[in-house]
């Protein structure tokens, strides 16, 4: 059960976000008013309500851009909106129209992530565009899922058609959802072979590389707490050493003195062939896992890890302490 108490600024501003996933907190003076409270401290007004035999949670908006007395007010009409029949809809729409409707209206997404979205979207979902959403068969969704190469990613992909057919009913632009007919897909998650003691050993091994823009970009990778594509397209003018910041990103100390040792004498901080940035060093990155005795850890790998470590915050500088904590506590 959600925990109940009188809405207001103060309080809202001084709730503590939780450690993992999130909390529920109810409004007293309009019960049908509750708010999220994620891990990075996001607080999210949404109403519940069972609409059409299905219990749904209708977001309002994130505070404070909207204020409590406005949420309030807006309780009544966003349920009496979620009781309303979907219009429906003759046109016969394709799924790639239907998607770029779905990702305006649904994706909620920085640039980054958004784009690595959609470039999965077109690599895996590309035979289903030209096709009627309304016409798509279980069986045409079960040959696409089927050619995907990975369990994981062909779960994902399923998971997002059905997140599609759900939002295309919702709007009345289909009557049935093909994607509810099919198994879903259990990916076997792969278990992720470093520690902090494995950080350490990293560090030291990438340390003795003698090519300079190797050794700089996969310090980086730890000192960033970035995945490698980033790092890797990482460009000179969009690092402020004045206010230790990487575009909207903090840079940890450790980032700062790295970066400011390296040469800047063009585009790219981390040069590749030719006129363009590192991509993917596998071969130098194996040689250095290897002699670090944890010769299974991706790049990746260390990102995720990292990222599991850090303490969220939303204030920048607290973000860029926090950096500095978890690399003390890995690297001593």
């Amino acid at each position: 059960m959600a925990h109940q108490f009188f809405f207001n600024p103060f309080i809202l501003d001084n709730l503590p976000a939780p450690s993992a996933g999130f909390d529920v907190v109810q409004d007293i003076s309009e019960p049908r008013l509750r708010m999220y409270i994620t891990s990075r401290g996001i607080k999210t007004f949404f109403v519940r309500k069972r609409v059409h035999g299905r219990d749904k949670r209708i977001i309002i908006g994130n505070y404070p851009d909207i204020d409590v007395e406005t949420a309030r007010g807006m309780v009544p009409s966003v349920l009496a909106r979620a009781m309303e029949k979907p219009r429906r809809r003759n046109k016969k729409i394709t799924m790639r129209k239907f998607l770029d409707i779905y990702l305006t209206n649904r994706i909620r997404r920085n640039s980054y992530s958004r784009e690595k979205l959609e470039h999965a979207i077109r690599r895996h979902l590309s035979p289903l565009f030209d096709m009627p959403l309304n016409e798509i068969s279980d069986a045409d969704i079960a040959n696409v899922i089927r050619c995907i190469h990975g369990p994981a990613i062909a779960a994902r992909m399923q998971d997002l058609l059905q997140s599609v057919y759900k939002y295309a009913i919702d709007n009345g632009y289909a009557n049935e959802n093909p994607v509810a007919k099919l198994q879903k897909i259990k990916p076997v998650r792969r278990v992720r072979p470093l520690n902090m003691a494995g950080v350490h050993r990293l560090v030291g091994a990438i340390k003795r590389e003698p090519v300079q823009n190797l050794r700089a970009a996969f310090l980086m990778l730890v000192y960033g707490f970035a995945p490698k594509s980033r790092v890797f397209a990482m460009q000179w003018r969009d690092l402020d050493f004045n206010l230790y910041m990487w575009n909207d990103w903090p840079l940890s100390d450790a980032a700062v003195v790295l970066l400011q040792d390296l040469p800047q004498n063009g585009r790219w901080v981390f040069p590749g062939r030719g006129r363009g940035h590192l991509t993917d060093p596998r071969v130098a990155w194996q040689r250095i896992v290897t002699k670090a005795g944890i010769p299974n850890v991706t790049m990746d790998d260390v990102h995720k890890f990292l990222m599991r470590q850090l303490v969220w915050a939303p204030d920048k500088e607290d973000i860029r302490a926090n950096m500095n904590d978890v690399l003390v506590n890995a690297l001593g």
